[in-house]
């Protein structure tokens, strides 16, 4: 079966830090594409030991929005 999952990547100094949204794991890698590759195998390795019904194995998408803050 196959899942699609939010995935948030961030330039942390000298790595790319990439996020999966709904299960918190995160990766890192020197490129974008190393850091998405190295979360899927994470992902991977973290959902062998999950049961298969767990809620977050759903077809829906997380809500994605942003949020304006004014900083004095």
């Amino acid at each position: 079966m196959s899942y699609k999952f939010t995935t948030i990547i961030s330039h942390e100094g000298k790595f790319f830090v990439a996020r999966c949204v709904e299960l918190g794991v995160v990766s890192q890698g020197r490129t974008v594409e190393d850091s998405q590759k190295n979360l899927k195998e994470a992902v991977e390795l973290y959902l062998e030991d999950q049961p298969k019904n767990k809620k977050y194995l759903s077809q829906k998408a997380p809500l994605i929005t942003s949020l304006e803050v004014n900083y004095a």
